[in-house]
């Protein structure tokens, strides 16, 4: 095995502080935009929690006259999954670089592990880029576009007048734009998630006046808020313009939970190989370590039904080119 050499935490600990795990953890958490929306649940005590949610809502009627008779109803439920998955990073180090006393190598390795670890998660719920099969299976697709796609939720920008159309109106014809889409479905805009170039798309768009209509002020910043929800610019490179300009939708809706803070391992006797089986690096020959982070948590779609969405509907819609 290639793994077979590691030297354990405890050994580690000069390295890595015991309290970094969390901290790591909360930086995740807290510069993670798409994560920021979305609603977290309690952390899993086993590899999949079972999500009870309703199938059938209770109906009441009206008694005709003084001895009419009442009617019953019930209430159904429906069972969703949340699985953790197994996200992991190696970082490579040369041992010079750690045995440089004056380098703070704990300070230029953290940032990688956070950039990396947020890129891998927003692009598998976005875009369905890697995407475990179990967040598929619990999220009704292949992140959050295949699932735009499937229920028609994709206005394209080119297709209507401008971006204030394309985002809050219709077109003359009745073509719906995206919050719009998502309002049709039953559900209320709760924030968005933009590509960076979509700041100057909405600097641009202006009245009849030439005014522009989402900044109303040249000198200061800019808060960006869309019909009152918040709209994100991550710059972790997660956002594919190509494919999708903005994400928006009621993202309550969509759950994550953790069942593993980062947990790390030192090698320094392993063989790092690609995906074909060529080595990368040879930790030993080359006198290296690697560092190895560990984590795993879980994503779900739950779509319960409601009185605005007899679960044919979705609450989410993407802005395409």
């Amino acid at each position: 095995m290639p793994y077979n050499n590691v030297i354990s935490r405890a050994d580690a600990q000069a390295l890595i502080p015991e309290e970094v795990s969390n901290a790591l953890l909360q930086e995740i958490s807290g510069s993670n935009q798409l994560l920021q929306l979305a609603r977290r649940l309690p952390n899993l005590a086993r590899n999949q929690n079972r999500m009870p949610v309703m199938s059938a809502l209770a109906l009441a009627y009206f008694v005709t006259g003084d001895q009419g008779l009442k009617q019953t109803s019930e209430v159904n439920w429906a069972h969703r999954h949340i699985d953790a998955e197994e996200l992991a990073v190696i970082i490579p180090i040369p041992q010079s670089v750690l045995d440089d006393a004056d380098y703070d190598i704990w300070g230029q390795v953290q940032p990688q592990l956070v950039a990396a670890f947020n890129l891998a998660i927003a692009s598998a719920v976005l875009y369905g880029t890697n995407i475990p099969a179990t967040w598929t299976t619990n999220m009704g697709g292949a992140g959050l576009f295949a699932l735009c796609t499937a229920f028609a939720h994709i206005p394209s920008l080119a297709a209507f007048a401008d971006a204030y159309e394309v985002i809050l109106g219709e077109t003359a014809a009745g073509l719906d734009g995206v919050y719009m889409l998502v309002e049709a479905d039953g559900y209320a805009v709760t924030g968005n998630l933009a590509h960076l170039s979509m700041k100057g798309i909405l600097r641009n768009t202006r009245d009849i006046n030439g005014n522009p209509i989402f900044k109303t002020n040249m000198q200061d910043v800019a808060r960006y808020e869309l019909d009152g929800a918040p709209i994100f610019f991550p710059n972790d490179g997660c956002m594919v313009p190509a494919t999708a300009l903005m994400f928006s939708g009621d993202w309550s809706q969509l759950v994550y939970a953790f069942r593993q803070d980062i947990t790390y391992k030192i090698l320094d006797q392993a063989v790092i190989q690609d995906a074909a089986g060529t080595i990368v690096y040879n930790l030993a020959q080359q006198d290296m370590v690697a560092l190895r982070a560990v984590m795993r948590l879980g994503f779900a779609l739950p779509h319960p039904i409601s009185r605005m969405d007899a679960g044919l509907g979705f609450p989410f819609a993407a802005l395409i080119p």
